[in-house]
C-alpha cells in the first residue's frame, strides 16, 4: 500500500515548481529506457566463468527489474508482470521447455509466505474498517498523551500493537496513526506556515510518529513486506529460517528497544516547544465516547486478531502461520466482519501479490541456478581473513548506507537481501541473526531520507518538517539503530543460543 502527496504539474506538494519525465500513461519512457539498456549490457556481457548462460541471462532480467523499480519506470505490479513475461518468454528458467519455464515464472503465486503476507493485508481491512484501529489508537493517546513524548509513545504503541495483523507499516501509519496525529496537532493549532507554531509540537509528532512506525515493523514478522521476503529468500536459500514466534524472540529484545528510544532523540536534538498537552487525552476521551461500545464486528475481529497471534506465537507445532492467517482470514468472512468486495476493492493485497510473487520467484531462482553462491565465493575472497563478527558489522553497515539510493524498504530487500545473505553465509555468519538484521534494516533505514519508506512522504508533506531537520535527525537514528542491532542484538543472540 502506498499513500503519496498529490503532485501537480505546476509544483509539488511544497509549492516548488516540477518537471515530469516523458510518460505513456503509468509509463515513465527515460526510467524504462534506462533499465532496459542496463539488462541488454548485462545479457550480451559472456557469461562468468563458473555459472551458467540462463543464470546470467536471469541476474540480467533481475538487475533491470530493480532499476525500473527504483527509478519507478512503472507501478511495482506492473514492472513484476512485465518481468514474468520476459523470464517465461526468454526462458532463461527452464532453457529449450516454454511449459517449464512458463511454470516456473509463475511459481511465486504458489508461495505460502506470499499468501501469509496476502492475507494478513485482507485481515487488515477488518481491524481498519471496523474502527478498531482507530479505537486502540486513541485508548493509548488517554492513557499516555500527557506531554508530548507520552503522546509520542501512545501513537507508536498503537502502531506497535496493530502491526502483527497489519503487514503493510504503510496503511497503519496512514490509515490509523496519521489521522489522529494530524487531528491531535490542529487542536494545538499549529500552524504549517509559521516556524514557532510548528516547533511547538507538529515537527516532534511528524518525524517522532513515522520512525515509531519503521521501528515497531521489525519486531513482528508480520510488521512489514521486507521481514516475510528476507526469510522467504534465505528459505530459497537451504537455510534454516525463524518461525513466526523465532523471529519474534530474535527480534524482540533490540526491536522493542530501538521502539522505546527512538522518541528521545528528536526530543534532544530537536525538542518540541510544547512539553505538556493535557488537552489530548480528553480529546481521545471525547472522540472514545463518541464511539461507543465495541461493535459487533468490532468484537469479532478483535477476537480474530488475538486468536491469529496466539496461533502464530505457537508456532509450527500446530500448523503454519499461513494456515493461521487463511483460518483468520475465513472467519472473518463468515461472521461479515469482512465481505467478499472488502477483499476485491483492498487493492494493495493484490498489488503486494503480484510483486512479490514476482520478485520471490526470481530470487529464489538465482538461488537455484546457482548465482547467489557465485556471487557470495566471488565477494567472500577479500573479506574472507576478517573476524565472523567484524564482517557482519561491515556487511550490516554497507547495506543500511545503501537505503540512500531507495524509495522503498521492498525495493531495497529485493534488490540486495540474496547477494548480502549469500555473502553472510559463504563467511560462515549465523543464519537466523543474519536473516533478521538484514530483512529489517530496509525498513529501519527508511529514517535517513524524507522518501526512504511508503509513510515518509505523508509525514514530509506536513511541512512541519525541513529536509535538513529530517535528514539530520534520520541519521542520528539509523546509527543508534546500529549500535542497538549490532551490540545488544548480538549479545541477545549469543544469549538465546542464535549465534
Amino acid at each position: 500500500m502506498s499513500i503519496g502527496i498529490p503532485v501537480s504539474a505546476a509544483g509539488d506538494a511544497h509549492g516548488h515548481r516540477t518537471r515530469r519525465a516523458p510518460a505513456v500513461g503509468e509509463v515513465r519512457l527515460m526510467p524504462l529506457a534506462v533499465a532496459t539498456a542496463v539488462g541488454l549490457a548485462v545479457w550480451i556481457i559472456p557469461t562468468p566463468s563458473g555459472l551458467a548462460p540462463n543464470a546470467w541471462h536471469l541476474a540480467a532480467v533481475f538487475v533491470a527489474t530493480i532499476i525500473a523499480i527504483i527509478g519507478k519506470a512503472a507501478p511495482m505490479g506492473s514492472v513484476a508482470v512485465v518481468a514474468m513475461a520476459v523470464c517465461a518468454a526468454s526462458r532463461v528458467l527452464a532453457p529449450g521447455s516454454t511449459s517449464k519455464s512458463v511454470s516456473a515464472a509463475l511459481s511465486g503465486f504458489s508461495n505460502p509466505t506470499v499468501w501469509l503476507i496476502v492475507s494478513a493485508f485482507f485481515i487488515a481491512r477488518a481491524v481498519i474498517k471496523s474502527g478498531l484501529g482507530e479505537r486502540l489508537a486513541y485508548f493509548f493517546v488517554r492513557i499516555f498523551g500527557r506531554s508530548t513524548l507520552g503522546l509520542a509513545y501512545g501513537l507508536g504503541l498503537a502502531d506497535l500493537v496493530l502491526s502483527p495483523a497489519i503487514p503493510s507499516n504503510t496503511a497503519r501509519a496512514g490509515g490509523v496513526v496519521y489521522p489522529i496525529m494530524r487531528s491531535i496537532i490542529r487542536a494545538t493549532s499549529a500552524d504549517p506556515d509559521d516556524p514557532e507554531s510548528c516547533r511547538r509540537i507538529g515537527s516532534y509528532l511528524a518525524i517522532t510518529a513515522y520512525n515509531l512506525d519503521l521501528a515497531a515493523s521489525v519486531v513482528f514478522f508480520t510488521g512489514a513486506a521486507p521481514n516475510a521476503m528476507g526469510v522467504r529468500l534465505a528459505a530459497a536459500a537451504g537455510a534454516d529460517t525463524p518461525s513466526w514466534g523465532g523471529w519474534f524472540l530474535a527480534a524482540c529484545v533490540p526491536g522493542l528497544l530501538g521502539f522505546l528510544v527512538v522518541p528521545l532523540i528528536p526530543h534532544v536534538i530537536f525538542p518540541p516547544g510544547v512539553r505538556r498537552t493535557p488537552e489530548a487525552p480528553a480529546q481521545a476521551a471525547r472522540r472514545l465516547h463518541e464511539l461507543g461500545p465495541l461493535s459487533g464486528e468490532e468484537r469479532v475481529t478483535l477476537g480474530v486478531f488475538v486468536l491469529t497471534i496466539a496461533l502464530w506465537v505457537v508456532g509450527d507445532r500446530l500448523m503454519s502461520a499461513t494456515t493461521v492467517a487463511l483460518i483468520g482470514l475465513g472467519m472473518l468472512l463468515l461472521t461479515g466482519a469482512l465481505t467478499w468486495d472488502d477483499m476485491k476493492s483492498e487493492k494493495s493485497a493484490w498489488d503486494t501479490l503480484t510483486w512479490f510473487a514476482a520478485l520471490v520467484m526470481m530470487g529464489s531462482q538465482l538461488n537455484e541456478l546457482g548465482f547467489i553462491s557465485w556471487f557470495g565465493d566471488l565477494v567472500k575472497g577479500p573479506l574472507g581473513g576478517l573476524n565472523p563478527s567484524v564482517a557482519f558489522i561491515a556487511l550490516s553497515l554497507v547495506y543500511a548506507l545503501s537505503h540512500y539510493m531507495f524509495a522503498s524498504g521492498t525495493a531495497h530487500a529485493a534488490s540486495m537481501f540474496s547477494v548480502f545473505f549469500g555473502v553472510g553465509t559463504a563467511l560462515g555468519l549465523p543464519p537466523v541473526p543474519l536473516i533478521v538484521l538484514l530483512s529489517g534494516i530496509p525498513t529501519l533505514m527508511g529514517c535517513l531520507t524524507h522518501y526512504g519508506n511508503g509513510p515518509a512522504p505523508l509525514f514530509f508533506g506536513t511541512g512541519y518538517v525541513t529536509i535538513g531537520h529530517w535528514w539530520r535527525s534520520g541519521l542520528v537514528i539509523g546509527i543508534v539503530h546500529m549500535v542497538i542491532w549490532l551490540t545488544i542484538g548480538t549479545a541477545w543472540w549469543h544469549l538465546i543460543g542464535a549465534w
